[in-house]
């Protein structure tokens, strides 16, 4: 019999007072168990969905194609931030690694809007660009593949992820920033590694060191959640939870085709637009969205 929720939620209590005691990571095995009780609580009290009215950490990623891939990854970027302008949601950057052309190798940015994670989280996924390649004298045709990651915006304080500090290695380096300012001079940019999974999150837009690591873990926190729940996916599906995504070719979700002719198809649901410049330049990808809702 399912417990009711006034029960639930004194067991929560009961079990986060204990996390807040000096000596709870003394005991690890019982520390983490007790963690995983609480999560198991939330989930049976909130649902599995209980993020999906907030915000999100939106990440693109390069992959094979080397410059195509990289101006590929500016593309995708431009098509999301054209949809959240319409969508009327606030971005603001965290971190971004861009080429001498414009593109980018990697792109973090934290989206702020009503149902901002619960829209856009299945957009997750590799993405995959077919078109004569602008970078190639022989005017060849090229495939690029980028990675899209969404994950929802958690607290610092959030308790459905705990992570034990010795679980972290953190990295400090000089942020970057226009015309030699001071914010190249201090060490404010800040790297994450979850030492367990080998997670890595960079911030480097904050003003200061702890503002910067701060944000960090709460990205590093929806990272691992996402992860979790994509490893309860995988095993209600029977697949192995080790297994990792690559951004190559066989693994797309959605192919983004400009040669030898139009169309963007989504590869779960099936759903194609022939006019792919709605889609990449003016983001018109609801569609897509409205479809990927069944997934």
């Amino acid at each position: 019999m399912q417990k009711d929720t006034e029960n639930i939620k004194k067991e929560i209590a009961v079990l986060e007072e204990e996390m807040n005691q000096g000596n709870f990571w003394d005991d690890k095995v019982k520390a983490q168990a007790t963690i995983k009780k609480i999560a198991s609580l939330k989930d049976e009290l909130l649902g599995s969905e209980k993020y999906d009215k907030g915000n999100a950490i939106l990440s693109i990623l390069s992959g094979a194609g080397g410059d195509d891939a990289e101006d590929f990854s500016a593309m995708l970027f431009r098509m999301y931030m054209k949809y959240i302008e319409k969508k009327g949601w606030n971005v603001s950057l965290l971190h971004e690694n861009k080429n001498d052309l414009g593109g980018y190798r990697n792109i973090s940015v934290e989206i702020v809007g009503k149902d901002a994670y619960g829209t856009l989280k299945n957009e997750s996924g590799v993405h995959r660009l077919v078109r004569i390649s602008p970078f190639n004298a022989k005017s060849l045709r090229h495939t690029s593949f980028a990675l899209v990651e969404v994950v929802p915006k958690l607290q610092k304080d959030d308790t459905a992820i705990v992570i034990p500090p010795e679980d972290l290695r953190i990295e400090f380096s000089k942020a970057g920033g226009p015309g030699g300012q001071n914010v190249n001079k201090r060490e404010t940019a800040v790297r994450l590694i979850h030492i367990p999974t080998n997670m890595s999150v960079h911030v480097t837009t904050e003003r200061s060191q702890e503002q910067n690591r701060e944000k960090a873990i709460e990205i590093l926190k929806g990272k691992l959640f996402k992860k979790r729940e994509d490893d309860k996916l995988k095993e209600k599906a029977g697949l192995s939870s080790t297994k990792t995504t690559e951004i190559e070719w066989g693994s797309q979700i959605r192919s983004y085709v400009l040669h030898p002719y139009k169309m963007v198809k989504d590869h779960r649901t099936n759903v194609e637009v022939r006019d792919v410049d709605a889609v990449l330049l003016n983001g018109r990808i609801d569609e897509f969205i409205e479809a990927e809702r069944d997934l």
